[in-house]
């Protein structure tokens, strides 16, 4: 009897924990944030924006077609100021009559006066929240992030789709929430963001569109026939947590190739023969080895490049088929590569005086014992550090044709 009794309070115990749906979000008691934006507000106040989905912008009875008539903003942006972000949130909800859900958010988008602030007091609710993800792409915006949610996509369902896309496929420096807050964490390099902002991209379709661009704002009638699409635009530099500067797209390219973060692309070249005319070169796999260098006082680096590319456009008339001319053309993609890197380089060293290529944890890596004497001061060594730079570049293919088809043969 006794042990009867025992098993079944020990079958009551089991029992009391398991409260069935007691914590179930209801899908329709839920407003989706697709991006959220950050920016200064007055008093020290952060002002939080978030781009939430329309529910009948999203399927629905219509078997998700559209009904005809003007074409419609399929989000809801909206924005609250507070002295956090939760406490910027914890206000925002009085204005939207559904629980915020932070799970399907895919862009954290940094207001430029933000960031040039300081980003670690804005950015550690989104690393603590227990339903946000550590995959949010995290951008830089160029002005005030809210302007930039303030807007739509005219091939995706919204604008934060739109960069999402743009970001999974490679385009500029693709940064995740993760990433950020390793890159914050580390002594051996500094943050960089993408950077993104609204651009004048084509005819708006359809007279609902809202066009938030500033021509729109300073000439009325301009906002008729100009759309305004998200774009990355190159790439946000920082020291520690501030925003000290910008890298346009081409420097942005040259950044990728030190940080062994290039892919698949595309690299230009001059003709060799005919001035003016180019010849355009698909990058199918790119790597980089950075090996550092320390005698005791002084710090130097030698960076190995390597690049396997695809001909895939000539504008000139060169006979690719002669080795002479396909080893000149070889050699002249390898200068080209070695010009964008030392470009970017230089500049970062010269004009921001901060390592955001990684060297410092290749030199940590190395050197682990001379570390801790360095670490607190890395940027300052890296200022006046030697960088050699070698690039060897092949052509392995040139797609479906060999020279160029001329009128004269």
């Amino acid at each position: 009897m006794i042990k009867k009794t025992l098993c079944l309070l020990l079958i009551l115990c089991l029992l009391l924990p398991l409260g069935g749906c007691w914590s179930r979000q209801e899908l329709g008691d839920l407003a989706i944030v697709l991006a959220a934006g950050l920016d200064s507000a007055p008093d020290g106040k952060i002002m939080l924006t978030v781009q939430l989905a329309r529910p009948s912008a999203f399927g629905g009875g219509d078997n998700g077609q559209r009904a005809a008539g003007p074409q419609q903003n399929n989000v809801w942006v909206v924005s609250q100021t507070g002295d956090t972000v939760y406490d910027a949130q914890r206000y925002l909800e009085a204005k939207v009559s559904r629980e915020l859900y932070w799970g399907h958010t895919m862009l954290l988008v940094l207001g430029e006066q933000i960031a040039r602030e300081g980003i670690r007091k804005a950015f550690n609710f989104f690393s603590r929240a227990p339903d946000t993800r550590e995959t949010i792409w995290v951008l830089v915006s160029r002005g005030a992030a809210s302007e930039v949610l303030n807007s739509h996509s005219q091939l995706e369902n919204t604008s934060a789709q739109g960069v999402g896309a743009m970001v999974r496929s490679g385009v500029g420096v693709p940064v995740m929430m993760k990433d950020l807050s390793m890159m914050l964490a580390s002594k051996g390099t500094n943050p960089v963001l993408p950077r993104i902002e609204l651009t004048a991209s084509g005819t708006p379709q359809g007279p609902g569109m809202k066009e938030n661009i500033p021509q729109a704002q300073t000439e009325p009638s301009h906002g008729t026939h100009t759309h305004a699409e998200l774009t990355i635009t190159g790439t946000g530099v920082f020291n520690d947590d501030r925003l000290v500067g910008w890298l346009g797209m081409m420097e942005s390219r040259g950044m990728l190739w030190l940080r062994d973060e290039i892919e698949k692309g595309e690299i230009t070249i001059p003709s060799l023969t005919e001035p003016g005319k180019h010849l355009s070169i698909r990058i199918d796999r790119g790597t980089t080895e950075v090996e550092p260098y320390y005698d005791g006082q002084n710090i130097w680096f030698d960076v190995k490049m390597r690049m396997d590319g695809e001909l895939w456009e000539q504008q000139s008339m060169e006979k690719i088929t002669e080795p002479q001319i396909f080893a000149a053309l070889e050699k002249s993609l390898a200068l080209r590569i070695e010009e964008k890197s030392r470009a970017v380089l230089e500049k970062t060293q010269q004009v921001f005086g901060v390592d955001i290529f990684g060297f410092g944890d290749a030199w940590h890596r190395k050197y682990p014992n001379e570390w801790p004497a360095l670490k607190d001061r890395w940027d300052e060594e890296f200022k006046t550090a030697d960088v050699h730079i070698t690039v060897e570049a092949k052509i392995r293919r040139t797609g479906l044709t060999t020279n160029r088809i001329s009128q004269e043969e």
